[in-house]
């Protein structure tokens, strides 16, 4: 298999390590560079862990990027979301393809980003252009052509897969949606602060940035896409005492006239032919144990037609944060972005790392 040159940019945080780890099995492509600031100099065997080609890279710094990508056809950017709206412009005047694993252009509204982000976008010219990257929900062809993927948050991709079939296919009605999701630590990045420390996270689950989270935009853009209209959102993250997985919960109502066994066929239907989607026969099934460690996702339905609440219907979905959420999903991107397989280097299972 002919192997294309690619780099990965942010290698020291969690999506990054990921994106190194997953990359490291990959037939189809030669990583050429690793970068990281914090980093700079040491192997990524010796950080990481990780063997092979990828595992005697050692990382260059953030400032050499633009000349180590010079023979690159793409770049991933696992970097915060201000470095990812300078670095994609300058790799893309240089014909690298990115992939972007921030939120710099998941929003196609710039003029959210001051709001949601605290920065005015100033590459705002690219967001008609970059194409958000949910393969199971989106153009697979338009991720094909691309020369800018967003790939999406983690949230935002547990929440879109478990209500863009519902919205769709038009079961629900034009009620507030209410989702409640609760991530593993590694959510947050890698970062030292009180707040995240062992004793303040063990035997605890909190919510944090109630009704001011970054994703809640994107995620009501990704619903707003399913339903062909806008729609109501409230979205409710917690952090649990785990590393990594997500467990999100959405509370919607089913439009008159809609059976009760609709919204359980509409996933079906929807993910019948996606293997990295599982579809299972009750959210009691549904759990992080399910999907941590793996590229796929889970989700299930249940509605009721009697009892306290009639029409209201409950859908529940788990990923892996850092890979259906990011890593694994970046690199399904670039596979599509490349003519390769999609599932290339995703299965079997790239295991875990924290």
């Amino acid at each position: 298999m002919h192997k294309y040159a690619i780099g990965v940019v942010g290698a020291s945080g969690y999506s990054g390590i990921e994106l190194c780890r997953v990359l490291a099995a990959h037939p189809g492509v030669e990583v050429r560079f690793v970068a990281s600031d914090r980093w700079e100099g040491a192997t990524v065997r010796a950080r990481t862990g990780i063997a092979g080609a990828v595992g005697g890279l050692s990382y260059v710094p953030h400032a050499r990027v633009l000349k180590a990508a010079q023979d690159c056809v793409a770049v991933f950017l696992a970097t915060p979301a201000e470095a990812s709206m300078e670095l994609a412009p300058a790799l893309l005047e240089r014909g690298v393809k990115v992939v972007d694993l921030s939120g710099a252009f998941r929003l196609s509204d710039p003029a959210a980003y001051p709001e949601h982000y605290g920065f005015e976008h100033r590459a705002a010219g690219l967001l008609a252009g970059a194409v958000y990257g949910l393969p199971e929900l989106v153009d697979r062809d338009a991720i094909a052509s691309a020369r800018l993927v967003a790939n999406p948050g983690c949230y935002p991709t547990a929440a879109a897969l478990a209500l863009v079939p519902l919205l769709r296919a038009g079961l629900l009605t034009d009620e507030s949606i209410v989702v409640d999701a609760a991530s593993g630590v590694s959510g947050a990045g890698r970062q030292a602060s009180e707040t995240y420390s062992f004793c303040e996270v063990a035997d605890d689950v909190r919510p944090y940035k109630v009704l001011r989270h970054q994703h809640t935009p994107e995620i009501a853009q990704s619903l707003s896409r399913g339903a062909r209209k806008p729609v109501r959102l409230t979205f409710t993250p917690h952090l649990l005492p785990i590393k990594r997985g997500i467990l999100s919960t959405a509370s919607v109502r089913l439009a008159p006239g809609i059976g009760a066994g609709a919204p359980a066929e509409a996933l079906r239907a929807a993910y019948r032919d996606e293997p990295l989607v599982e579809v299972l026969d009750g959210p009691e099934q549904v759990s992080i144990a399910r999907t941590v460690g793996t590229p796929r996702a889970a989700v299930a339905v249940s509605t009721t037609d009697s009892g306290f609440d009639p029409g209201r219907v409950i859908v529940v979905s788990s990923i892996d944060n850092l890979l259906k959420g990011a890593a694994s999903q970046a690199v399904q991107n670039l596979n599509l972005m490349l003519g390769l397989p999609e599932r290339t280097a995703l299965e079997p299972a790239p295991g875990v790392s924290p």
